[in-house]
């Protein structure tokens, strides 16, 4: 059922059909969306590419996130901080017409993702081994501006859960997830100095790039942490877009290994979503059970388009099974598990 990309291609073939479906430990695919093609009218092609750069780093305190995306015909850019001990977070958000300004890479691999007005300035690179981050927002939170700068070391036997699926007939869903990415810097958020090292702090990173449905749903859960011997632990699991026959995204990473598994099923109160959460697969290698401690809601309307998440963050336990077998332990592993839908 898991169809692996075991060789490179073009993402798309010239008549816009995706060339391989499956998934992958390392990118493999050039992601060619100049050939999407899904309208006759192909002026408006453009305005259904989905393409964002989303980077989370976990702390023992806090989780900082940052975004630049193009969803078409609107640019979002967002930071948000979620403070574990005091329970609260806090989100800012500029929306740009037409994406105005947004510069996203074409690939995973290198290039510049940037974006600056006179509010905030955004900048993520991809060169070598390294992904680095500058990020600066005025007047963030209680009249205090929000930095941060950091280094993330991204090696290149470090695998990543790579995924391409089909959605409907011409559109698709191209996907990078990174978890444990090693971390060094700062970040200063309301006056405080937070000092990142990968010791203790650990990064992700969301790479999308794809065409949905106008009506869209899904769910994501990730954690990126240490297990009790020291070695790092991540977990991806998702469902809800696309069609999954030929591969899920669902996987853990032990040690910047892809431990790949096949179907989740996820267990959780939509009418609560701070009731504990089942994760399990069917062969017994995830048995993970979920409880959030803090809920993050995130809601947009803007006419043409509707967002609203429900991102829980909270405490995995249980157990995982490796593919050579060995059993290992997950004790309250900070991570969060999230339901989205969408209208865009």
């Amino acid at each position: 059922m898991q169809n692996q990309i075991t060789h490179p291609s073009k993402l798309l073939s010239d008549t816009g059909s995706l060339t391989q479906v499956g998934w992958s430990p390392q990118p493999m695919l050039d992601s060619n969306l100049e050939k999407a093609s899904f309208y006759k009218l192909k002026l408006f092609q453009p305005f259904r590419l989905k393409r964002w750069d989303y980077y989370g780093v976990t702390t023992p305190t806090h989780f900082f996130s940052f975004t630049i995306s193009d969803i078409g015909y609107l640019g979002m850019v967002f930071v948000y901080v979620v403070d574990f001990e005091k329970k609260t977070h806090h989100e800012e958000t500029i929306a740009i017409p037409f994406a105005s300004g947004v510069q996203i890479p074409r690939n995973s691999t290198e290039g510049i993702t940037s974006f600056k007005n006179n509010k905030a300035s955004l900048m993520f690179k991809k060169d070598n081994s390294q992904r680095s981050l500058k990020v600066t927002w005025k007047n963030f939170q209680d009249g205090m501006d929000l930095s941060a700068d950091l280094i993330m070391k991204d090696e290149p036997e470090h695998e990543s859960m790579n995924l391409v699926v089909p959605i409907e007939e011409k559109r698709f869903y191209f996907n990078r997830k990174i978890n444990c990415i090693p971390v060094t810097g700062w970040v200063e958020y309301l006056d405080q100095k937070h000092t990142i090292t990968p010791q203790h702090c650990l990064a992700n990173l969301d790479w999308g790039r794809g065409v949905w449905a106008y009506d869209s749903f899904w769910v994501w859960a990730s954690s990126s942490g240490f297990l009790a011997d020291g070695r790092s632990i991540g977990l991806n699991m998702g469902f809800g877009f696309g069609d999954s026959s030929k591969a899920t995204e669902n996987a853990f990473i032990l040690n910047g290994k892809i431990q790949k598994l096949e179907q989740v099923k996820f267990e959780y109160d939509s009418k609560n979503f701070m009731a504990p959460w089942k994760m399990q697969n069917e062969d017994g290698r995830l048995n993970l059970t979920f409880t959030p401690f803090y809920e993050r809601i995130a809601k947009t309307d803007a006419k043409i388009l509707t967002s609203e998440v429900h991102q829980m963050f909270g405490k995995y336990n249980g157990t995982l099974i490796s593919d050579d077998g060995e059993r290992l332990s997950v004790e309250n592993l900070i991570g969060f598990a999230e339901e989205h839908h969408a209208r865009w």
